[in-house]
């Protein structure tokens, strides 16, 4: 399991595109047949990707975590970006279409990941923080999430929320997830940005088309940067940094925290006025 360690703000300011690529892009998490894992060290983050075809894909632990199974301390966190697919949890069966999502359960000792149909495989986004305690493994399906619609077509940013896994529908120790779309023409996420010092972040966009790309913002509000973003790649975002993008074309985001604070609306703005 490859390890991403952090920075302190002071040396964010000085490092090249290639540092910042490399500990702030995760590339590569979707490979046909295996699991894919990168250890952040800021909250002891769990980033991967599933990507299983004829044969089930089992969640295997890591020499760099001690543990005897992968969430023997652990919750986890799994949403569907392909064909349709199962996620089994200690004999559990939780089938999931695109943009459903499944919380695991501290404790799980066996979890695996199968496509119904290996020529259309599904697509399976995990993420996972240390967890005090154990809640129940179960679906959140896209079909019983409400979204929130904020923006404006006039600022280019009408977007739908989808809140999946968080303390509002049903019980979770840090992990909280979920995901964005757009409306036709919008392309700004996460305005007016903000920080929270309380949490960290992961971004993992998806569905951006071929040959395009999102350009993805981070750092301090008066020391930013950006990194170019292609599908089904994530941005690290320790509590410190903003997080928004804009895309050159039509994409979606998965969104997850962990951290002390479950309360979604704890953010700390940075007005566009004040970025640097």
């Amino acid at each position: 399991m490859k390890i991403i360690h952090t920075h302190h703000p002071d040396s964010f300011r000085s490092l090249d595109t290639a540092t910042l690529r490399r500990d702030f892009l995760l590339e590569g998490l979707f490979a046909p047949g295996v699991i894919e894992t990168r250890y952040w060290e800021v909250d002891r983050t769990v980033i991967g990707g599933a990507v299983p075809l004829g044969t089930p894909l089992k969640l295997e632990t890591a020499t760099e975590l001690k543990a005897v199974y992968f969430c023997e301390r652990r919750e986890l966190g799994v949403v569907n970006l392909g064909g349709p697919g199962k996620v089994t949890a200690d004999g559990q069966v939780l089938a999931l279409g695109k943009c459903d999502f499944a919380y695991v359960s501290r404790g799980t000792k066996e979890v695996l990941f199968s496509s119904d149909d290996p020529a259309a495989p599904a697509i399976f986004y995990l993420l996972s923080y240390p967890a005090h305690t154990a809640h129940p493994t179960r679906k959140v399906a896209l079909a019983d999430a409400t979204p929130t619609v904020i923006g404006t077509p006039e600022t280019c940013n009408r977007r739908s929320i989808h809140k999946m896994i968080h303390a509002g529908g049903g019980p979770t120790c840090q992990l909280v997830m979920g995901f964005t779309t757009f409306a036709p023409g919008s392309i700004w996420n996460t305005l007016p940005p903000h920080t929270h010092e309380r949490r960290s972040e992961v971004y993992l966009y998806f569905d951006v088309p071929a040959n395009q790309a999102v350009v993805h913002f981070l750092g301090q509000p008066q020391e930013t940067r950006h990194l170019i973003v292609r599908d089904k790649e994530a941005a690290l975002s320790p509590g410190w940094s903003i997080h928004m993008g804009a895309g050159t074309a039509a994409y979606g985001f998965v969104w997850g925290m962990g951290g002390e604070n479950l309360d979604y609306a704890d953010m700390d703005p940075a007005p566009l006025a004040t970025l640097a």
